[in-house]
């Protein structure tokens, strides 16, 4: 079973962070976040899918694994974490992605979307987003304004059940970071997804 680390009170909401396709658990940017959710209050696990995992081992660049094994491996993780209690899941991009996939799994009470890949770069007829009209458990979808991934304008092309909610933040880019000349900064932005990441995993935990 892969290695499963954890940030934040025992006692918090659990919310099961998984990471994007181009760097594993231990990328800055997933460390940071973890933190700023424990010191809200939220207990935060984060973990490798296998290919990142095998990265870990030998230092060698994959690309991700189809969906099917990304897939099965995040629901072995939500089993072994979720204790018997629908819990928050949710991640960067891909891994937020792959979260929303898997919204029917009993042990699954809600998602959170960091950046949600709704097509490549300059490809809007690759669109990866289809499943979210017919979604039926709560999402969140925290988008920078500017994601080359799903941009702002962009969201009102989309079809999303009423189950969706969408946040955006200045200026920011698929990692959230503004240009300098926005008045914005990187730490701001990401503390204002964080923000907005832990209300909605408390309020959903709560209910």
């Amino acid at each position: 079973m892969n290695k499963i680390v954890f940030d934040g009170p025992e006692d918090g909401p659990l919310f099961l962070f998984a990471h994007g396709a181009g760097a594993g658990m231990d990328h800055e940017f997933m460390q940071d976040v973890s933190t700023r959710l424990a010191e809200k209050g939220v207990r935060v696990a984060r973990f490798n899918f296998p290919y990142m995992e095998k990265r870990a081992l030998d230092g060698k660049k994959r690309p991700p694994d189809r969906a099917p094994k990304l897939l099965e491996a995040m629901t072995a993780v939500i089993e072994e974490v979720a204790d018997g209690q629908p819990i928050v899941i949710g991640g960067k991009s891909m891994g937020g992605r792959m979260a929303s996939m898997l919204s029917e799994h009993p042990m699954v009470k809600s998602i959170a979307c960091l950046g949600f890949p709704f097509h490549p770069p300059g490809k809007p007829e690759n669109y990866k987003g289809a499943h979210l009209a017919t979604i039926e458990k709560p999402i969140l979808i925290i988008q920078g304004e500017r994601d080359t991934f799903g941009k702002f304008e962009e969201f009102e092309q989309f079809e999303f059940s009423n189950q969706v909610s969408s946040s955006f933040i200045p200026d920011g880019d698929h990692s959230f970071k503004p240009r300098k000349s926005s008045g914005f900064t990187e730490a701001q932005n990401r503390q204002l997804a964080v923000d907005r990441l832990a209300l909605f995993i408390k309020g959903i935990s709560d209910v």
